[in-house]
């Protein structure tokens, strides 16, 4: 295993300690918790353990009382520059001057086919 992926696992398996240790603080059980959320009680156990889904820690947070914790785990990003002039799209820097000709209908306008 690569030195990046122990490193995951041990950072998993301390979270998974300190959402047990959240859960004895409160004076919860594990089955409590998992009928609260609607999950069993092993998908608990191995949260604590720190297998978890995202979704089921989320789940398991709010349960806790600590889902506000997240925005400090991992606050909302800004979108770079580069990121906004994507979402912006190319803006027209002049009339093109092919809009409609002098004899054209004023006033008169067709239905969009929708």
């Amino acid at each position: 295993m690569t030195a990046v992926r122990v490193s995951a696992r041990k950072v998993s398996e301390q979270l998974g300690e300190r959402l047990k240790q959240a859960r004895l603080n409160r004076n919860i059980t594990q089955e409590q918790v998992a009928r609260q959320i609607g999950i069993s009680r092993r998908t608990v156990i191995n949260a604590e353990k720190g297998q978890v889904t995202l979704e089921n820690l989320v789940a398991i947070l709010q349960v806790l009382g600590l889902a506000s914790q997240l925005d400090s785990f991992l606050p909302a990003q800004p979108l770079s520059p580069v990121q906004l002039m994507k979402l912006q799209g190319a803006r027209r820097q002049r009339a093109s001057g092919q809009g409609e000709s002098e004899g054209a209908d004023e006033g008169v306008r067709e239905e969009p086919t929708w």
